[in-house]
């Protein structure tokens, strides 16, 4: 029986994923390697900073601006706040289910989402239940954010349902003994996608919020 949710951020509710990587190919090609859409989603996603740092910085064969991170911050936060959208249908399913506990366990920085959930205007959704990575010890695919998330929320860990885009999350969240869907709604979602998540362990991956619905719908 499930009795709450908890919801992963970018390419979940924010459609995000695609925009970030964008600004970072962009950044990456100001630098002097030449970096597609594709290639930003191949080389750097479900990177932290200090990664992609790295493979740049190993890529081009040099050090670049110890600014850059920051800098990339920046525009990505600014073209956030004027052209994020939503997942389609996660506004609707998540004022449908606005009665259950739920919050945000996301890998993103509080500012980062603090900003994301303005532009698509769920901040009111969901007020102090959004939880950063950065609050605990250890990122996905770990536990902690979950976990963390859950106790806020007043739930054991069995009765959460977490919805993920990504193999990591699907893992921590199946970690953290949770009911995990993967959800390939994004723009993001490219071919063998939601394999990727049934190797990571989903028992259940959907392509719509609706889908979701009428999963949760049959467990409460």
């Amino acid at each position: 029986m499930i009795q709450g949710i908890i919801y992963d951020f970018d390419g979940v509710i924010a459609d995000s994923e695609v925009l970030a990587n964008l600004v970072l190919a962009e950044a990456v090609s100001s630098l002097g390697l030449p970096t597609t859409l594709q290639q930003s989603f191949d080389r750097y996603m479900g990177k932290r900073s200090a990664e992609i740092v790295t493979a740049i910085e190993e890529s081009l064969g040099r050090k670049i601006s110890p600014t850059f991170t920051d800098d990339l911050r920046a525009v990505t936060l600014a073209r956030f706040r004027s052209e994020l959208r939503e997942v389609s249908g996660a506004q609707d399913f998540i004022l449908r289910y606005a009665h259950l506990p739920s919050c945000i366990a996301s890998s993103s920085s509080m500012e980062r989402l603090s900003v994301s959930l303005e532009a698509v205007r769920l901040s009111e959704a969901f007020g102090n239940r959004v939880f950063s990575a950065d609050l605990v010890p250890r990122g996905k695919p770990h536990p902690d954010i979950f976990l963390y998330a859950a106790d806020k929320i007043g739930l054991a860990p069995e009765y959460c349902l977490v919805v993920e885009d990504s193999p990591n999350g699907v893992r921590a969240g199946l970690a953290a003994g949770m009911c995990v869907v993967g959800l390939c709604a994004g723009a993001h979602i490219r071919p063998g996608h939601a394999e990727r998540l049934r190797e990571a362990g989903a028992k259940h991956v959907f392509d719509t919020w609706t889908e979701v619905g009428e999963f949760l719908a049959a467990r409460l």
